[in-house]
């Protein structure tokens, strides 16, 4: 059985968690896809996500209050949802829902805890049993 890809989508102000959150997927036999390890400098980074963002299983979509307003979260949520992908929105425990971009309301999410801990609790997700 192929491994699922992931695609992580993430805040600069979160990336200490996002890079543990990634460490803990790949350890668990997880396909990621991280910006920070997966464009090159120099190549277009829109073209980049865009193609991984076709490629990859599943979104798991980092939301603290501060991004949730990111113009970078709009385009590929817009993208992800254009493209039919499975969009799991993961949030700190004290976020208010309402706060979500539209695309996220209407979808289960997953409370954050440590970044191994979710991990864990997003790759069971993944297993088909689970569906």
């Amino acid at each position: 059985m192929q491994k699922p890809k992931v695609f992580i989508s993430s805040s600069n102000k979160d990336i200490s968690w996002a890079r543990q959150f990634v460490e803990a997927l790949q350890a668990q036999g997880v396909a990621v896809w991280f910006s920070e390890r997966q464009v090159p400098p120099g190549r277009p980074f829109q073209a980049e996500v865009e193609k991984a963002l076709r490629e990859s299983d599943f979104i798991a979509t980092l939301i603290t209050p501060d991004s949730a307003e990111s113009p970078n979260l709009f385009f590929e949520l817009g993208a992800a949802v254009g493209m039919g992908k499975v969009i799991v929105p993961i949030v700190p425990k004290d976020m208010d829902l309402a706060t979500l971009p539209p695309p996220l309301r209407t979808r289960q999410v997953l409370v954050r805890s440590t970044p191994k801990e979710t991990a864990k609790l997003f790759v069971a997700q993944l297993k088909p049993e689970a569906a």
